[in-house]
């Protein structure tokens, strides 16, 4: 190519990308243009959605319609609700606000995601992430347990315990960062789930200043940390049995039309009757087997051999999320209670009808 063919081709692809670039930013201005009034649209037909229930709340309240019309039509408002969340147009609804959390960690950054293809590979991401981790939750603790008594002579070593307190600082960092990422993207993960998850990264850090002390008298100076393993083997099960079962669940809910595409499992949630029998005693006896190990880290530290500040601040730490867990899972399974009751009512007043 000749020195002025290929000068030419320059001065053409500068004016290429000129015409590409007022293209664009014209496509993008209209774009927005034609945005406002479906942006107003989606809004005010999401008022009117609440504004509906709260004036069925009042008619029900005051016994001027009948129970079984008003479960009906709250179920279509919850299902008309489901259909602008679930669709592009959520993009258009304003979000959570985001919080303190993320703003620590990725600066003044807009983590919402404006098409719903990728807000469901946010969800999906969030539920790989947990798979990956429930595993590896329930085999090293067990293995540092294994190794205890048939390697290392019944006392565990300083490094193989902080490697594993690094990591749930880690996977817990993980897991509030993307569950807080969630909820700008409209999941409906509750509060209490993610502070949970604050209060174990604050344990795992302060864990990682727990002295290992060793021989002699190894079994005593280590009892906090040997229930501390137990209950995380506790824990990993309860993991896989949530992601097993209630994914399930929520699967059919959202079918049904009775949940968000975006909603998430966790701890409060619970599955259908059959599941019920299974997962709430595990989960309670999860809870009191948390409570009873942090009551047993205050009382080595105030009786025992080990008074170091950490194992009293981790058995205040896991009391407080014994009991924070305990009651939203009772307020969970009183909702679902509520609920059902409703269902039967309806039931037996068409039945009659």
């Amino acid at each position: 190519m000749e020195e002025s063919s290929i000068e030419e081709s320059v001065a053409s692809v500068i004016e290429e990308a000129k015409e590409v670039q007022e293209a664009v930013s014209a496509h993008i201005s209209k774009a927005s243009s034609d945005e406002e009034p479906l942006r107003q649209r989606v809004r005010r037909v999401d008022s009117r959605i609440h504004s509906l229930r709260s004036s069925l709340d009042s008619l029900l309240s005051n016994k001027l319609i009948a129970p079984s019309l008003a479960d009906k039509l709250d179920e279509d408002l919850h299902k008309a609700r489901c259909i602008i969340v679930d669709s592009e147009a959520s993009s258009l609804l304003p979000g959570h606000a985001q919080g303190g959390f993320l703003r620590m960690f990725l600066g003044p950054i807009n983590v919402r995601a404006s098409r719903k293809d990728v807000q469901l590979k946010v969800k999906e991401e969030y539920n790989s992430y947990r798979d990956r981790t429930a595993l590896l939750f329930l085999l090293f603790p067990s293995t540092l347990l294994i190794l205890r008594s048939w390697v290392w002579a019944g006392c565990l070593p300083t490094f193989p315990v902080q490697m594993y307190q690094a990591w749930l600082l880690f996977l817990y960092t993980g897991l509030a960062l993307r569950e807080n990422i969630l909820r700008v993207n409209g999941s409906d993960i509750r509060p209490w789930w993610i502070y949970h998850h604050y209060c174990a990264m604050i344990m795992a850090l302060v864990s990682l200043t727990w002295e290992i002390k060793g021989q002699p008298d190894c079994a005593k100076k280590q009892r906090g940390v040997q229930l501390f393993l137990q209950w995380a083997m506790m824990q990993g099960v309860a993991m896989l049995l949530q992601n097993r079962y209630q994914r399930q669940r929520l699967y059919t809910r959202i079918a049904l039309g009775k949940a968000k595409r975006m909603d998430v499992v966790w701890g409060e949630t619970a599955g259908v009757d059959g599941q019920l029998w299974l997962l709430c005693p595990i989960l309670f006896t999860l809870q009191g087997f948390e409570a009873y190990v942090g009551l047993l880290l205050l009382r080595t530290a105030v009786v025992g051999d080990v008074s170091e500040w950490q194992v009293i601040f981790c058995g205040v730490l896991l009391v407080l999320m014994a009991v924070g867990n305990f009651a939203n899972t009772v307020q969970t399974l009183m909702v679902k209670s509520r609920f059902k009751a409703k269902m039967r009512r309806s039931k037996s007043k068409q039945r009659l009808n």
